[in-house]
């Protein structure tokens, strides 16, 4: 047998063993986080514009959107469930707040009501097929998505809702987009963007909600094993239920921050945040070793995605070829955490 001599005596066959464990519980907690830092040391170097003050006001309106979306999939997470229809639900709040403003000349309270009560119509008919007609998550969602774009863009007739847009009466629009409603989207406090202090004060409401109620536990307990919370007296359906209202509701709240970013009520707009809000939650993770969806992860998620994509912009890099990236960073991410799994289930 081969012996190795180190500095304390013999050498021990497990050494390498334990070693490795280690290194990969460290890069398990906080690889996401160290992939974060190198980042923006490689994008600092490559581009003096990105270490700046601006800039990162700029990642964080960015992400904002991405982590609202995403924190209505983690939802649906935490339960054992999924969400595809977040994209075509921040599409409807987009326009319904813009065509309460515009068409029809409403004030702030009427153009935030409405797209909150869209998503909280979308999230029951989510939990109305997905928990009582029981067919499966992804299937059902999908299916609503469909729905809801065919009805947003039946609305509008695929036009986008704007300012002094022509009617079909040959007119042109009434109301506008009022400068209270565009603050959300545009205005800053103590030079942070509004966006990013709604974002962080979503994720703080949330992460509360979740870590100390006793609805937010018994979410978790709903996902960890749905037919043991039920023999436990848990209500697994109810909560099913809100998972998925509440991601609709998350979803409407992303729509009247983008539709207030960009003064305008564009179709289809939020069918590209399904895919980064889907990653946020999934990147959530492997956060400090979390192994399960939660706020805080979903956060540094959509940072890691928001500085990716903001560096490869300041690089050129073409809009297709970003998904690319993503997809790997995704892939990665999810290869720990399910490593980690198999491992935790192996010592067990």
């Amino acid at each position: 047998m081969k012996q190795t001599v180190e500095v304390k005596g013999q050498y021990s066959p497990g050494a390498n063993f334990v070693i490795k464990e280690k290194l990969v519980h460290f890069l398990f907690r906080y690889g996401t986080l160290l992939v974060i830092a190198l980042l923006i040391l490689f994008f600092s170097v490559t581009n003096e514009r990105f270490l700046t003050y601006s800039n990162f006001t700029d990642i964080l309106r960015s992400i904002s959107i991405v982590t609202l979306v995403a924190l209505g999939v983690t939802f649906t997470l935490i339960v054992g469930g999924f969400d595809l229809s977040v994209g075509s639900t921040v599409s409807l709040a987009t326009i319904g707040s813009a065509a309460a403003l515009v068409w029809y000349r409403q004030e702030l309270l009427i153009a935030l009501l409405i797209p909150l009560l869209l998503g909280l119509v979308v999230g029951l008919i989510n939990s109305f097929i997905v928990v009582k007609i029981k067919i499966p998550d992804l299937l059902a969602t999908l299916a609503v998505m469909y729905i809801v774009n065919g009805i947003q863009l039946t609305y509008t007739k695929g036009f986008s809702i704007y300012n002094n847009m022509p009617m079909a009466d040959g007119g042109t629009a009434p109301g506008v987009f009022i400068p209270s409603f565009l603050f959300i989207g545009q205005g800053k406090l103590f030079s942070i963007p509004f966006p990013a202090i709604l974002m962080i004060f979503f994720v703080i409401i949330v992460h509360l909600f979740l870590s100390y109620t006793k609805a937010g536990r018994l979410l978790y307990v709903t996902g960890a094993n749905r037919e043991a919370a039920r023999l436990s007296g848990v209500p697994v359906e109810r909560y099913r239920m809100y998972a998925y209202v509440l991601s609709g509701l998350f979803a409407s709240i992303a729509g009247i921050v983008l539709a207030s970013r960009i003064g305008t009520g564009q179709i289809s707009a939020g069918a590209p945040l399904l895919m980064d809000g889907v990653a946020a939650a999934l990147i959530g993770y492997s956060v400090l070793g979390q192994g399960k969806p939660n706020p805080f992860g979903t956060f540094i998620g959509a940072v890691l995605i928001g500085i990716l994509l903001n560096g490869l912009t300041m690089m050129n890099v073409p809009y297709y070829a970003q998904d690319i990236v993503k997809g790997t960073i995704l892939v990665a991410a999810l290869a720990f955490t399910f490593y980690q799994k198999k491992a935790a289930d192996f010592k067990i």
